[in-house]
């Protein structure tokens, strides 16, 4: 597994809060440090998007291999969620990892099943064949007691007690905007992560998410952060720019692109069925952007929107 040294964080885009929540371990895995003290593993290894299932209860052996083959090649790690469909898929390669579960960071999210998120819980956590959650997110604001039965407000507290009873270790939030995240400021258990859509092209899902998040002490997570290299994204502004830098560095665009969602303070969430991949996903060590390298990036990605999820829902 690769020593990370640095995150290469740029200190104009960091504010005090925020930077006390981010940290290298020099030992183990690049890692941000939650509120809780506990430490989040960089990247993270994602089980929807390309794995998502619809409705089916078989094994997907697809899924469990490439798990399996991530942990084994050094992610620490998982990101579920019960919409992906793919939670006992986890639980089955953790087992045939053989890597012992306190060394492994898993995270799950809640919805549709938010009516009853202790119910709900319960299910993930038998279909995984764990004890706790490392992190439990809400996967969307987009529902209320008209809708659901459930206010986010009503479910938040739910999740805090579950909380309190050990089976989760930190509670979170997906897809939140500013407007969503005021709405939870007032709890007494603050939300420790928003995980969002984010990429050079999306560099903010809703209005002013970002520096909210980061001003207010929440860590974000990114998923969708190589967003710009998918067929329909690419030949935009950012490739002659990501291109020169992956010369510079001997690098490929997708290195580059996770670097910099890195050095935005900001944890990348991706998937690869390829060992190959998955293994350069994690070699992020031995080089580090320019604060101008990285502005670069900031303004060559401002020039084009490209959102692949929730597109419904929000308006750009």
């Amino acid at each position: 597994m690769p020593i990370y040294r640095r995150l290469g964080f740029l200190s104009s885009q960091l504010t005090p809060s925020s930077l006390r929540s981010f940290s290298c371990s020099s030992s183990a895995a690049m890692t941000f440090t939650l509120p809780s003290g506990a430490t989040v593993p960089v990247p993270g290894f994602g089980t929807g998007t390309k794995w998502y299932k619809s409705g089916d209860a078989s094994i997907d052996r697809k899924v469990v291999d490439a798990v399996v083959s991530g942990l084994k090649v050094g992610y620490r790690h998982i990101d579920g969620a019960e919409v992906y469909g793919t939670e006992a898929e986890i639980g089955l390669a953790i087992k045939e990892s053989g890597i012992p579960r306190d060394q492994i960071f898993v995270t799950g999210k809640i919805l549709p099943k938010i009516a009853n998120p202790r119910a709900a819980l319960e299910e993930t956590l038998k279909l995984m064949q764990l004890d706790y959650l490392d992190l439990y997110l809400i996967h969307a604001p987009f529902f209320d007691v008209k809708s659901r039965g459930i206010s986010i407000e009503m479910a938040w507290d739910i999740l805090s007690e579950l909380k309190g009873e050990g089976k989760i270790r930190d509670i979170g939030v997906s897809n939140f905007s500013v407007a969503d995240l005021e709405r939870l400021k007032d709890a007494k258990e603050k939300v420790a992560v928003n995980q969002i859509e984010f990429n050079p092209y999306l560099q903010n899902q809703t209005p002013g998410i970002v520096d909210y998040c980061q001003k207010n002490g929440i860590i974000l997570e990114a998923y969708t952060p190589l967003g710009p290299l998918v067929p329909a994204a690419k030949g935009g502004p950012l490739e002659p720019v990501v291109n020169k830098l992956a010369a510079k560095y001997g690098r490929d665009a997708g290195q580059i692109i996770l670097k910099w969602v890195i050095q935005r303070g900001i944890i990348p969430i991706t998937t690869s069925a390829k060992v190959e991949r998955q293994k350069t996903n994690l070699d992020l060590d031995d080089f580090t952007l320019t604060s101008e390298e990285v502005k670069e990036i900031d303004e060559a990605g401002s020039k084009k929107h490209f959102r692949l999820y929730w597109a419904d829902k929000y308006i750009p």
